[in-house]
């Protein structure tokens, strides 16, 4: 088996490399990455591409077509991955997250590759009142982060010929990583019990979030990228997490509150309430993967988190001006001048960590402009 993570240097890339590596040691496993968030290591010695055969270095609006000949298997991670992000750089969102997966499922369908695998998101069902949504019902996108990975999905519906095409409609992700962010609720409410004390909910805290840990979304693209068609079909889209961790957000707060000795909590409770906010249903998914369910429960999360970030000694009470929120990190390579507006790469500059000097087995290809 060989196999390409597109986008693996980020948040939940870092962990499928290190997860899929020790489930297939003998697999050949690549990495392509624009090496945005390289430099944004947490808690690690050694770069998670260790695991890798070889690491490309590109932007995936660049893959040039034969690039995908060989690979058994692709996964698309790569993303402008959040409702920040999305919201400034909202066309590149469309670009990245939509036009680009296309460009590669179609070009890897061509290469003969036998399973395709998308990362896409909850967060589509937006505005979701009631019922635990299931993978029939309409949709409700309100950010152009949601509005991008539905599109995605409804374009990978119209590739045509034998790869099998699982597009993974994760929960929130949640959990400790190598490349860590906390642009994320309950990463985020860690951060603050850690070093602040203190957790502030502004909303009401009644809305639903679905959550998912790093290591369980692992386990999902590993059923994905062996998947059969005769199990679910040869386009699927699928809810990816489980119907235990449907929570509240002030559930939440108050389990991290609970679990880090010290911490108080104050909830906003004359706050309008947030119309983001929706259950799932994940029936489907463990119908068809019964034996790559999700096993970290909510405490396993904090713990795991509480953890990683006492052994980094994390005290920075403004982290959300820091590294780990990933628009930042954008924002600060745009002022250095080092990404144009289009987050493009315009300067190389000796001794800047998102060169190739951040990775392992570095092979660029070369950059040829793909789709409209």
């Amino acid at each position: 088996m060989k196999i390409l993570i597109v986008g693996n240097m980020g948040y939940v890339g870092a962990v499928v490399v290190r997860e899929l590596a020790v489930r297939h040691p003998s697999a050949i496993l690549h990495g392509y990455d624009n090496a945005y968030f390289a430099h944004c290591l947490t808690g690690v010695e050694f770069v998670p591409e260790r695991y890798l055969d070889q690491q490309f270095l590109g932007d995936v609006r660049n893959i040039p077509e034969g690039f995908f000949e060989g690979y058994t298997a692709v996964i698309q991670l790569a993303a402008i991955s959040n409702d920040p992000m999305g919201d400034r750089f909202a066309a590149v969102t469309d670009r990245v997250n939509h036009q680009a997966t296309l460009y590669i499922a179609q070009a890897a369908a061509k290469a003969g590759v036998e399973n395709f695998v998308f990362a896409s998101s909850c967060s589509i069902y937006g505005v979701a009142l009631g019922a635990p949504r299931c993978e029939e019902d309409p949709v409700a996108p309100v950010t152009a982060y949601a509005r991008s990975k539905i599109a995605a999905e409804d374009a990978l519906a119209s590739i045509d010929g034998d790869m099998v095409i699982t597009s993974l409609r994760f929960a929130t992700a949640c959990g400790m990583s190598e490349r860590l962010r906390l642009d994320l609720v309950l990463n985020d409410f860690v951060a603050c019990a850690l070093s602040q004390q203190h957790i502030t909910v502004l909303s009401d805290g009644t809305p639903w979030r679905p959550l998912i840990d790093v290591v369980d979304m692992a386990r999902a693209i590993d059923w994905a990228v062996q998947r059969k068609s005769e199990n679910g079909g040869r386009i699927l889209k699928v809810n990816t997490g489980s119907n235990e961790r449907n929570h509240q957000v002030r559930d939440l707060a108050t389990a991290v509150a609970q679990a880090i000795p010290g911490t108080t909590l104050s909830i906003n409770t004359q706050a309008p309430a947030d119309s983001r906010s929706y259950q799932v249903d994940f029936s489907l998914f463990a119908t068809l993967a019964p034996d790559h369910q999700p096993k970290m429960t909510l405490q396993d999360s904090i713990i795991g988190l509480a953890n990683g970030l006492k052994s980094m000694a994390f005290s920075d009470a403004q982290f959300r001006a820091s590294r780990y929120m990933r628009l930042h990190v954008l924002q600060a390579h745009i002022a250095s001048g080092y990404l144009s507006e289009s987050l493009r790469w315009q300067i190389r500059h000796r001794g800047n960590p998102t060169t190739p000097a951040a990775a392992t087995n570095v092979t660029s290809t070369p950059l040829t402009e793909v789709g409209p």
